[in-house]
């Protein structure tokens, strides 16, 4: 770290852009410690407050279990499309560093008013000693007023956080020298290790405070942890490079799509790459994209008509009437990503599952830890899936990467596309699993218990480590589909449009959250009315969650089918006509045009 200071205090020059008349001064590793402190405080709180909402909601608020995971599926939904706001708000106006310190403020206000709702009893229903008529007491509509208005804010915080925090650490360095280039390398192995730390750290300590100790000291140390994130993010402000906003991408996106609108009826050339207008701006962050027979409506928007003029610098005069094919050509790269995209987001609800049922499972299940007293709450048992992703991840880059580039010549050993195709096999295999020991506790549940909870049934003998193989299975599941999806979208967006890119990721997991919500309402209101037993009863042993484990493994296996059309019709940035992803000594040694 004092070689990368000392090189980058050589290439600490003042500089110059077109777009930053004033010197600017590039101190990433001086900044360094603010905005990874600020990272890892930001993960510690947000994760510490949201891993356990599920049974804060049915044990405080005395929620029902089908409410409960509506409602957190619904916050998890929203907070996840709302990077995609964020990102434009920022491009266009704000810029990254006030959104983030805008979006952290409202992160630590929202978990406040949480932590008020555990610790002031004005603030949540009566504790439920006994269940009358089959119900505990009910929130009032203030309560749940004030219980929701903490999550908006949360929401508010997540839109500015999530699409900005890498990139604004990224910023720090300068990207056109090599200590720049190792810093931001550095700055991402840091953030993807607070991550792992942060999800670890609040599944297991931060979880056992809320669960075993107290709620109101659970919810207050994630609140504090954010306070601490918002303290490092601002001490840095003076020596933070701050990028001034260029305006959003999605602009260019509609520019194209109305030139084309405008220019429907006109016929295009047969030759289209050698006669339409395909001005390429030398200044561009962009690679030059080769023409595509795809969706050639698009190419219509750069026919050049007598109407159309150029500027000095060769470009369109008005950009609403005249496309270039690179552009045309970049809006196709984004409309080729969204039926993988869609199959992205159909996968995420076998995760999702693994994120909230599993926690009730685990409930009435034996969670005793040897022979002691010692009982693992509830939800740190997802924390089994995150262990067997950290440990998998670092195998694979290093063992089986290597060893399948030697035959393939790929630079990641297999295609992005392939890899998430494993991940959605292992979705289909994660479910039918789920269902097998699902099956099994229940059973167990109903001939062999070993008490019973006053609030939902029978705890069944079976130990709750069975549920281990279902979370390991998922979590090597997202360590292909997940991290395929981010590598995707990393490289087949436009360079211009990767914040886009990054909340695209996060839009597909509110999608999920919104298309596990509609089946669990659906699921429920079906099976609970046909008089044959609800299948998402409050107590599972009255229910059948393994017939719902297996409907959306049966789902996830039609998805694998329409993903597989998918891929073989996708056809990879900057090839051509062909659906080959591009080999690693191609990527090594060819430069874009330009």
């Amino acid at each position: 770290m004092q070689e990368m200071d000392a090189a980058e205090n050589k290439d600490e020059k003042a500089t110059t852009t077109d777009h930053t008349p004033t010197e600017v001064k590039y101190r990433g590793v001086k900044a360094m410690p603010f905005v990874i402190g600020n990272e890892t405080f930001e993960k510690l709180g947000t994760i510490g407050t949201s891993s356990n909402l599920l049974v804060y909601l049915t044990t405080v608020f005395n929620m029902k279990s089908i409410t409960a995971t509506t409602l957190v599926n619904t916050f998890n939904g929203t907070t996840n499309f709302s990077p995609l706001l964020g990102a434009f708000l920022c491009d266009t106006y704000f810029g990254r560093y006030k959104t983030l310190g805008f979006a952290s403020v409202a992160s630590f206000l929202g978990m406040l008013m949480l932590t008020l709702t555990a610790a002031i009893s004005e603030l949540h229903p009566p504790q439920c000693i006994k269940v009358e008529n089959g119900t505990c007491p009910q929130p009032t509509p203030w309560q749940m007023a004030f219980l929701l208005g903490g999550f908006g804010l949360l929401v508010v915080g997540a839109g500015g956080i999530r699409p900005c925090n890498l990139a604004f650490g990224a910023d720090q360095f300068n990207p056109e020298t090599e200590s720049g280039k190792r810093g931001i390398s550095s700055f991402f192995n840091w953030y993807y290790f607070t991550y792992t730390f942060a999800m670890m750290v609040s599944l297991t300590i931060i979880v056992y405070v809320q669960s075993n100790v107290s709620w109101a000291l659970g919810l207050a140390v994630p609140a504090f942890l954010m306070l601490l994130s918002c303290a490092f993010f601002f001490i840095g402000t003076k020596i933070y490079v701050k990028v001034k906003p260029e305006g959003s991408p999605l602009t260019s996106v509609a520019q194209v799509i109305v030139a084309a609108v405008k220019k429907r009826h006109l016929k295009l050339p047969e030759q289209p790459w050698l006669s339409l207008f395909n001005h390429f701006p030398t200044n561009s962050i962009n690679s030059k994209l080769p023409h595509t027979d795809q969706f050639r409506f698009l190419d219509k928007g750069a026919i050049r008509t007598p109407n159309d003029e150029l500027n000095l610098d060769g470009s369109a005069a008005n950009p609403w009437r005249l496309s270039s094919m690179q552009r045309a050509g970049e809006v196709k790269c984004l409309i080729r990503v969204i039926p993988i995209w869609f199959a992205g987001v159909v996968y995420s609800v076998a995760i999702v599952q693994q994120q909230t049922y599993v926690v009730f499972q685990a409930l009435q299940a034996n969670r005793r830890l040897g022979i002691g007293s010692f009982r693992l709450p509830a939800a740190s048992y997802i924390a089994f899936s995150m262990l067997s992703l950290t440990i998998w991840i670092p195998m694979y880059d290093q063992i089986i990467v290597p060893f399948v580039r030697r035959f393939t010549g790929l630079e990641g050993g297999i295609t992005i596309l392939q890899k998430i195709g494993i991940g959605l096999v292992l979705a289909v295999v994660t479910m039918f699993v789920s269902a097998l020991i699902e099956h099994w506790r229940r059973t167990l549940a109903l001939t062999d218990p070993i008490g019973t909870d006053p609030r939902r049934g029978a705890i069944s003998s079976l130990s709750a480590m069975w549920l281990v193989p279902q979370l390991t299975l998922s979590g090597l599941s997202e360590a292909f589909a997940v991290v395929g999806q981010v590598e995707f979208y990393y490289k087949q967006f436009p360079e211009n449009m990767r914040s886009i890119g990054a909340a695209f990721l996060f839009c597909g997991f509110a999608g999920s959250s919104y298309l596990s919500t509609f089946l669990v309402s659906i699921v429920h209101h079906i099976t609970g009315r046909n008089g044959k037993g609800n299948w998402l009863a409050e107590d599972l042993n009255e229910g059948k969650l393994d017939y719902f484990y297996y409907l959306v493994a049966v789902l996830e296996l039609f998805n694998l089918g329409y993903f597989l059309l998918c891929a073989k019709w996708y056809k990879y940035k900057g090839t051509g006509g062909n659906n080959v992803e591009v080999p690693m000594e191609k990527m090594q040694f060819e430069k874009p045009m330009v």
